[in-house]
């Protein structure tokens, strides 16, 4: 992850603060074999605004986004394991060879651990 796309991050989480939203932060938190990003990649789900940042993209990128939407509903955090080996006879250029952990947790406007000094 780059110092541009920490910023980002922060900048969004800080903009939806701001706005009183809530979002959900995922985190890449651990990787086995080939992944498209690595440990602490983030990304914000703003159901707002959109996406920021990337965990990778594609139907592994979906699946996050679907645990997002589940915990921005019951703000119960969850563990997503993307598993990117799958059949290898779809003929997809996305299948990575790798598997992905992905943790996803609901981000309030008054956690006070988003600052404006963050951004």
């Amino acid at each position: 992850m780059t110092h541009e796309d920490d910023r980002s991050i922060s900048e969004a989480l800080s903009e939806a603060r701001d706005a009183g939203r809530a979002c959900a932060l995922a985190t890449i938190v651990g990787t086995r074999g080939s992944t498209p990003r690595k440990v602490g990649a983030r990304m914000v789900v703003d159901p707002s605004v959109g996406l920021v940042g990337t965990v990778g993209g594609g139907c592994g990128e979906a699946e996050v986004i679907e645990s997002a939407r589940r915990v921005l509903d019951t703000g119960a955090p969850e563990r997503v394991r993307v598993n990117l080996t799958e059949d290898f006879t779809t003929w997809s250029p996305a299948v990575c060879g790798g598997v992905m952990d992905v943790f996803v947790e609901r981000v309030l406007p008054d956690d006070p651990s988003i600052s404006s000094s963050d951004s």
